[in-house]
């Protein structure tokens, strides 16, 4: 290996662990109000959990909503001024919300922090075009995979300190998510170094493409992107399930208290980071992207099968390792997604995939949500799990979708006549 050539290698590994530790305070700071807000808003309902599962649905679906239409303009902007802009962006709306939901008084100002946090929200995007820019497409997969394991490790940690911090008192949790996630945006003001240099960047700002419509066009200019793009909506949409009913459905089925589902998020964060972080490079180096993507979702529907059947806590979780699985999907998707666009047009494509995040955040809430609310308000047709069924139902789709259109590309990318 040459000098010239291993300073680039040494390059890329500093600003994999830079993205990483980004990444890493982030799904922290993310992972530690899970288990509070929908007790919070709980509690503001007069502890109405039918109630409570409403108002969750309004949350998740307008920031949904900003995030739909949000997504390609900050997509574009990292494209035409850099990745680092847009994180710091990010990073300051989170913290922003975090501290409206520290001090809301009422309902309408969790409201408002939600708001404002869907329109500024990209920083895992942003992270995923940080990462296609410095590593080589062989070797993508690996590092989405790693970029998982950093939002696992938010749900090992997260929860866990969240729901201690929520036994004192329930506005505490999103104080210290604040002041992680400030100390994540001065990090990366003063650390992070930006990724895109200057010759690769758009030349142009163009508002026509800034917008959901016409950054989902860039999803049809390339051979094979839009049924890949398929196969993520379907994910994002069933991965919604559970955010928006797990704390509310645990409690309703298995009384489980705040520190208990501290202790659960803690078990999934660990099978998640068992494969996100240790095997997911040497599998998909020996089965593929495109079996990674059939691997995970097979496994996530058999994991949202066994969840919304379990009728007891211990059996629920004896179903995490199964679905830890999952986790092979999005890091073999991003591999083979990335691999089909320039680097110019890596934001873009990140942006799209945001907009399609975003429409998955508006549905899936409102879906999963009144599914819920519906399913244990009737006593006639009384089953809980209903809603992480019909879940399962869309990781099946994903699963036909992907073994029907998902191809290894090859190296350049390059654009549909």
């Amino acid at each position: 290996m040459s000098g010239e050539t291993a300073g680039a290698a040494a390059g890329r590994q500093a600003s994999f662990r830079f993205i990483f530790a980004l990444a890493l305070m982030n799904s922290l700071s993310f992972g530690i109000m899970i288990p509070i807000l929908p007790n919070l808003i709980k509690e503001f309902t007069g502890g109405d959990t039918a109630a409570a599962s409403e108002w969750n649905v309004l949350f998740a679906t307008t920031w949904g909503l900003m995030q739909f239409f949000c997504g390609p303009i900050l997509g574009l902007m990292a494209d035409r001024w850099g990745r680092r802009p847009v994180l710091l962006i990010s990073l300051f709306g989170l913290a922003v919300d975090f501290l409206f939901m520290a001090f809301a008084p009422t309902l309408w100002w969790l409201f408002v922090g939600r708001v404002l946090n869907g329109l500024t929200a990209a920083s895992f995007s942003t992270a995923n075009a940080y990462l296609a820019d410095v590593t080589p497409p062989q070797d993508r997969a690996k590092v989405f995979g790693w970029m998982s394991s950093a939002f696992s490790f938010g749900f090992i940690f997260g929860p866990a300190f969240g729901g201690w911090l929520g036994e004192v008192d329930l506005r505490l949790p999103f104080l210290a998510a604040a002041a992680i996630t400030m100390l994540n945006f001065f990090y990366g003001l003063f650390v992070l170094p930006e990724s895109l240099p200057a010759e690769k960047r758009a030349t142009a700002f163009d508002w026509r493409k800034a917008n959901p419509l016409g950054s989902l066009r860039l999803l049809r200019a390339h051979v094979g992107l839009l049924p890949l793009a398929g196969v993520g909506f379907l994910f994002q949409l069933a991965h919604m399930v559970l955010p928006s009913i797990f704390v509310l459905y645990a409690g309703y089925r298995y009384g489980w208290s705040t520190g208990v589902l501290g202790m659960t998020f803690i078990a999934t964060g660990v099978a998640g980071v068992i494969v996100q972080a240790l095997l997911i490079g040497p599998v998909v180096k020996r089965i593929g992207e495109r079996n990674a993507v059939l691997l995970g979702a097979a496994s996530g529907m058999l994991g949202f099968i066994w969840y919304g059947w379990a009728p007891t806590g211990a059996l629920y979780l004896a179903a995490v390792p199964v679905f830890a699985f999952i986790g092979f999907l999005m890091p073999g998707l991003q591999g083979l997604m990335t691999r089909r666009v320039a680097p110019h047009e890596q934001g873009q494509l990140q942006g799209a995939n945001q907009s399609l995040q975003g429409m998955a955040a508006i549905f899936g809430p409102l879906i999963f949500g009144q599914v819920f609310a519906w399913s244990i308000r009737h006593e006639d047709f009384h089953v809980p799990g209903l809603a992480i069924y019909l879940a399962a139902g869309m990781l099946a789709l994903a699963f036909l979708l992907a073994f029907a259109t998902a191809r290894q590309p090859s190296p350049v990318a390059s654009p549909a006549e």
